[in-house]
């Protein structure tokens, strides 16, 4: 696996730990999207896309964020701490919708987004910066099979 292509976005708020979103194509033919650049206690750090795991509503079978306090469907009031206890720690209340399985291809991945967040920060510097734009769209249109 090769990764073709780094881009990052700052964000502007300085207060949030979330420094910055990225992507990274891989082999020239894949394209991972909302890598978050956070700043943790020892430097910065790459998070993978995730989404807020869920449950169901008993009254009315809705799906909702586990930390919701009420049904988005039917209004219901919902138990508290419906998650599943973590033995190894706080719950999960996040569920990476991709990931890298060893640890080389965390931290190869890891190395170019910091990389390209760094480059990105020294940018940003200069006089007439402007970010990119993480979400234009490809302008090769493939042809359409008729």
């Amino acid at each position: 696996m090769e990764i073709t292509e780094v881009k990052v976005k700052l964000i502007r708020n300085k207060d949030d730990r979330l420094r910055a979103f990225g992507l990274i194509t891989l082999d020239e033919e894949f394209v991972v999207r909302d890598i978050k650049i956070i700043k943790g206690n020892s430097g910065y750090f790459v998070a993978m896309p995730s989404r807020k795991t869920t449950d169901h509503c008993e009254k009315c079978g809705c799906k909702n964020h586990l930390t919701a306090k009420y049904c988005n469907e039917c209004g219901v009031s919902l138990p508290e701490n419906r998650w599943r206890k973590n033995p190894q720690g706080p719950p999960k209340l996040h569920a990476d919708i991709v990931h890298p399985i060893t640890s080389a291809c965390r931290s190869k991945i890891q190395k170019a987004v910091l990389k390209a967040f760094e480059t990105e920060m020294e940018s940003s510097r200069q006089p007439g910066y402007k970010s990119d734009d993480l979400d234009e769209v490809c302008e090769e249109v493939p042809e359409l099979i008729s």
